[in-house]
């Protein structure tokens, strides 16, 4: 299972989601965002200040699980790679929890924008 999201510099937004969930099957989506939308995604993982974070230090993928973060952003690419994060605990109980915090609220924060998002996009019945 896994969930999978990518912001194009041209605007289009793709979410797949491939859940065990009650047999469920993959979910995907696009749709497109407007420039402010962008420029929010860029400022959000600016303030985070995961481009000055590294992995080394952080659980490496396991039997359990495993999370990946790509940031194209700017002139800079970085490619994070960790064991599944349960919780804050594992977070503080790792050998960077400065680095790795910073890297679990902001996969929560991305996470958020994302749903929602797709759920105004693909709203059927308006409130």
């Amino acid at each position: 299972e896994f969930l999978e999201f990518e912001f194009r510099p041209d605007g289009k937004l793709r979410y797949a989601n491939n859940s065990n969930y009650k047999n469920d099957t993959m979910i995907r989506k696009e749709c497109n965002v407007n420039l402010p939308v962008l420029q929010e995604l860029a400022r959000v993982i600016e303030e985070a200040e995961i481009m000055y974070e590294d992995d080394k230090m952080w659980p490496a993928p396991d039997r359990i699980g495993r999370q990946e973060l790509e940031i194209v952003h700017k002139n800079q690419h970085i490619c994070f790679n960790t064991s599944k994060i349960g919780s804050l605990v594992d977070v503080n109980s790792s050998k960077d929890p400065d680095g790795l915090r910073a890297f679990y609220y902001l996969v929560q924060d991305l996470k958020c924008f994302v749903f929602s998002l797709i759920g105004l996009h693909f709203k059927i019945k308006p409130i």
